[in-house]
């Protein structure tokens, strides 16, 4: 039995990896799963701009009907946003329809339960055992009982009413740059900056689906920091395809990106109590800075292993409120369940306000260590098998670098990548050594 699940949903080429009918059927089975013996309930169901979403929808929706169950079809709208409007809608569940900073080829989707959280690892688990079921013996209710779809006019426009009560800032006399990436929040996040009183540069926001993530957003902050520095603004933020990301530039248009978010929001969090037992939950992949900022600054640091999903597991068994990536998904969960790269700029603007500082200047409260990742292609999402050689490889390079680096080898578990990071004091040297290990691995394991 094959695996469909990864770190974040289910992710392929659309139309060839994952086709209409494996979507179709997984729906079954998640919806099935997500809403069993509920009366009438109903799911909300929305998308990135990816070409293929359309594809997709349509499986998703018959999937969901199928099983008697309504839908809420709320159009274009990033992942957070899905998440949100599931609770506000007071559905059993959801399905975000989006491959995130994946090329456009890709898609994916990602089950939500009635709180707006994803599913864990043991939900879709038995989600593929009923998927891998010889026999498809779900609920096929006819007539009156098929469900029925319901379009919402006003998702939007409920999401940035929320966003802006959770994070009431006003900008006026702030230039801010946003990077959409052409993608699910090519219309929210100019709009409600604009409500706020910025003055907003707009880059890559066009909603035909054709250039989602490409040489643009989270994954290109370069393109935002150039214009922030032509356009004279305080500050940029770049997001990716389905909106969980973020990715700032100061207003020097030097890249600041998940653990700078994570040290200058949660020192303040921390200054107005609103800490919860003064810890960060961050991964594995955090940069060495962000423990000395912590150290520095007086809050804890909890470490999980790479992926959104972890650090949140780690956040709700521990009652923890604030946590995220270096990649740029920051979960602020006293106001979503997810990464929300729109909320997230809105909590890093609150706090230039407030402290009436630049970016620049609060970005200087930590240091990063020079840090340097590689990627080498392997044959499947997940793939890494015990290796000798890669094995000697990894350990030569950590006894060079000794106790002043690190070295850390994982597969990634949303492309069929495994990446290779190291961390020391000359960059120089770590992309000689990173590219050594990429080579052994390519030649390994491609």
């Amino acid at each position: 039995m094959g695996q469909l699940f990864g770190t974040d949903g289910i992710r392929g080429v659309a139309n060839r990896d994952l086709t209409a009918e494996l979507v179709y059927k997984i729906t079954r089975a998640g919806t099935y799963l997500i809403t069993r013996g509920e009366e009438q309930p109903f799911m909300v169901v929305g998308k990135d701009t990816r070409i293929s979403g359309d594809m997709l929808e349509g499986s998703i929706i018959s999937g969901i009907t199928s099983l008697g169950v309504n839908v809420y079809t709320v159009g274009i709208m990033s992942t957070p946003g899905v998440a949100y409007l599931i609770k506000n809608l007071g559905a059993r569940g959801g399905v975000m329809i989006s491959a995130s900073h994946n090329p456009l080829e890709d898609n994916g989707i990602k089950f939500f339960n009635a709180e707006g959280f994803k599913l864990s690892d043991d939900q879709e688990k038995k989600i593929e055992e009923l998927y891998y079921s010889e026999v498809d013996d779900l609920p096929r209710p006819v007539g009156t009982e098929v469900g029925r779809v319901y379009p919402l006019q006003d998702s939007e426009r409920r999401y940035v009413d929320y966003l802006k009560q959770v994070s009431p800032v006003d900008l006026t006399g702030y230039k801010i740059v946003l990077d959409c990436a052409n993608g699910a929040v090519y219309s929210t996040a100019p709009l409600l900056f604009k409500e706020l009183g910025a003055e907003v540069v707009v880059l890559n926001d066009c909603a035909d689906g054709k250039d989602i993530n490409a040489n643009c957003g989270s994954t290109h902050p370069e393109v935002v920091a150039e214009a922030v520095k032509s356009s004279g603004a305080d500050a940029g933020f770049s997001f990716d395809g389905d909106g969980d990301r973020l990715i700032a530039v100061d207003d020097q248009g030097n890249v600041v990106d998940g653990d700078f978010i994570l040290a200058i929001c949660g020192k303040h969090l921390k200054e107005k109590g609103q800490l919860k037992k003064n810890t960060i939950v961050t991964t594995v992949m955090s940069n060495l800075g962000l423990d000395l900022a912590a150290r520095e600054q007086g809050f804890e640091l909890i470490k999980t292993k790479v992926g959104d999903r972890y650090v949140l597991e780690t956040m709700l068994s521990g009652e923890y409120n604030f946590g995220g990536e270096q990649s740029g998904h920051v979960i602020f969960l006293d106001y979503n369940t997810t990464g929300d790269g729109i909320l997230s700029a809105l909590q890093l603007t609150r706090v230039l306000v407030e402290q009436n500082k630049p970016l620049s200047q609060l970005k200087g409260m930590m240091m990063k260590l020079p840090q340097v990742l590689k990627n080498a292609r392997v044959k499947k999402i997940g793939y890494f098998p015990d290796n000798p050689r890669i094995n000697e490889a990894v350990l030569a390079a950590e006894k060079k670098l000794g106790s002043a680096g690190r070295v850390l080898v994982r597969p990634s578990g949303t492309e069929p990548l495994v990446r290779v990071m190291l961390e020391g004091q000359n960059e120089e040297v770590l992309h000689i050594m990173a590219e050594e290990i990429v080579n052994v691995i390519k030649e390994e394991l491609s």
